[in-house]
């Protein structure tokens, strides 16, 4: 078949895929629709052998309905920050909250098959395949976390790299949208001082427990010290301990009682926040290829 540039510039919007491959693709099945399914199918090669590559860099993106009360929050990864601003990336981030929210799911292998575009007939990892084989990156969904409120939900967005939903059983969303942004800011593991862990708590009045001992004060005097500090660290680690953002001499809880609001719950997502990066050398590599 004639391989005009109209019929390569059409497939390419149809799949996205790199014009030389779209040509090449034409060349070697003679029709558009074997041409389809051969750059996908080749997509699929590469998302394979990228598979075990690190994804430590991305997105945070959330979707909330209409009443703030549902939302969903997700992480996709990739392996650069260039990827990361790329527009088809940021887009398919979008939607996969977008899709996570609609289908009432936060489980990956089941937002994995669901249909990502009615026009492409792609579902989400379909999608995720072929954005693999035109970006070059290992892309992956990382994670997906639902909230329900009885109230409403507050969000907020920093860069794309921090997102944060709080779910309020009262208040405002002036107010709700504040706390998401002192969450992102302040980063507290919990709502209140009685939700930090037992477990947690004890480690740190052990280390406390140690760095008084070293004083040469009075048991007594020790034990205070240690209860004074694991006070202040509860303090430090809760989201109504601490100083509000907007008013660092009122902390959040005094401000939630003069508003009769009340927090439910709250999800923070960092890109890249527990995953281990490949530390590189670039000077000891190069070294290394030029002792052969």
């Amino acid at each position: 078949m004639n391989i005009s540039a109209s019929l390569v510039k059409e497939l390419r919007e149809r799949t996205g895929a790199p014009m030389m491959d779209c040509k090449n693709a034409l060349k070697e099945t003679g029709d558009i629709e074997a041409a389809i399914q051969l750059l996908r199918e080749k997509g699929a090669i590469k998302a394979a052998k990228k598979g075990d590559r690190i994804t430590a860099e991305g997105l945070v993106a959330f979707a909330v309905s209409a009443d703030h009360r549902k939302a969903a929050i997700v992480e996709v990864n990739c392996e650069t920050d260039f990827v990361a601003r790329a527009e088809d990336f940021i887009q398919f981030t979008q939607t996969v909250a977008k899709l996570a929210l609609q289908n009432n799911t936060d489980d990956s292998t089941k937002l994995n098959g669901i249909l990502f575009d009615a026009t492409e007939q792609l579902s989400v990892d379909a999608k995720r395949q072929a954005l693999i084989g035109k970006l070059g990156e290992n892309i992956n969904i990382r994670r997906i976390v639902l909230v329900n409120s009885q109230g409403l939900i507050g969000a907020y967005n920093h860069g794309n790299r921090i997102g944060v939903l709080v779910a309020m059983k009262s208040g405002e969303m002036i107010l709700a949208k504040d706390l998401a942004m002192h969450v992102a800011a302040l980063q507290p593991l919990v709502v209140s001082p009685s939700d930090v862990s037992p477990q947690l708590i004890e480690k740190e009045r052990e280390i406390y427990t140690a760095q008084a001992a070293e004083s040469g004060k009075p048991a007594d005097i020790v034990a205070k010290m240690v209860d004074g500090r694991i006070q202040k660290y509860l303090d430090e680690v809760s989201l109504l301990g601490q100083a509000f953002v907007k008013d660092q001499n009122v902390k959040v809880a005094k401000v939630l009682a003069a508003q009769n609001a009340e927090v439910e719950s709250f999800v923070r997502f960092e890109v890249g926040e527990g995953v281990e990066k490949r530390v590189v050398d670039f000077a000891s590599e190069v070294m290394a290829q030029v002792k052969g």
